[in-house]
């Protein structure tokens, strides 16, 4: 074997060494963010959990808001891989699909709800750097309200001179909020309770979205 072709293969066993380091440090994060929240969470207790460095953690993230991050945005792609074979099956008024929207995000996001409350809280912290993605930024719900909005309008449900982005960040808001009950009762609320809480938010904005 050449000098190449050995120094080859060896940055292809490191590169595969960081990626298996770097899955087992996401996993350790996710359940200890789950378990215990976000502020008692450390770097050496997601290292201890992984079974790697510290130092290791380090070389791979910048900081504990990134681990969070990332954490968050492998379980994100989990959603809309759910939500690519159920979006186009939704059926209903503007109102009844937005409902179904959000009832899909509370199902997934209880199953490890102190999780995601962690995610809520990381989003206030004002120090959150570079490659830190806070709660409200996420692209995919964002458009997917959007388009659904654009329909009703399309449709005659909305009102076309509605600023559809100010709808969607309110939507977005209460979403976040319900997650409060969530809260104060110890992370063991089923999603269909936040789910009703949001259909009733809903219908009440949406009697500000009706045509006039």
């Amino acid at each position: 074997m050449t000098q190449a072709c050995s120094e080859g293969a060896g940055l292809g066993v490191r590169d595969e060494q960081k990626a298996a380091t770097r899955e087992k440090v996401l996993v350790a994060a996710r359940d200890l963010f789950n378990e215990v929240g976000y502020e008692e969470t450390t770097i050496r207790a997601i290292a201890e959990r992984a079974g790697v460095s510290v130092g290791s953690v380090f070389t791979t993230f910048a900081s504990k808001a990134e681990v969070l991050s990332h954490v968050m945005s492998h379980r994100l792609d989990e959603l809309y891989a759910e939500f690519d074979r159920v979006v186009p099956f939704l059926r209903g008024s503007t109102t009844d699909r937005l409902c179904s929207i959000f009832a899909i995000h509370y199902a997934f996001e209880t199953r490890r709800v102190k999780l995601f409350l962690a995610h809520i809280a990381a989003s206030y912290n004002p120090s959150n750097e570079a490659g830190v993605t806070p709660y409200g930024r996420n692209p995919r719900l964002s458009q997917m309200l959007i388009d659904v909005l654009a329909d009703g309008v399309r449709k005659g449900e909305v009102r076309a001179d509605l600023d559809l982005n100010l709808v969607v960040d309110t939507l977005k808001a209460a979403y976040a909020w319900n997650y409060r009950m969530a809260a104060t009762a110890g992370g063991n609320l089923a999603a269909t309770d936040m789910s009703a809480a949001m259909d009733r938010q809903i219908a009440m904005i949406a009697e500000g979205w009706k045509p006039r």
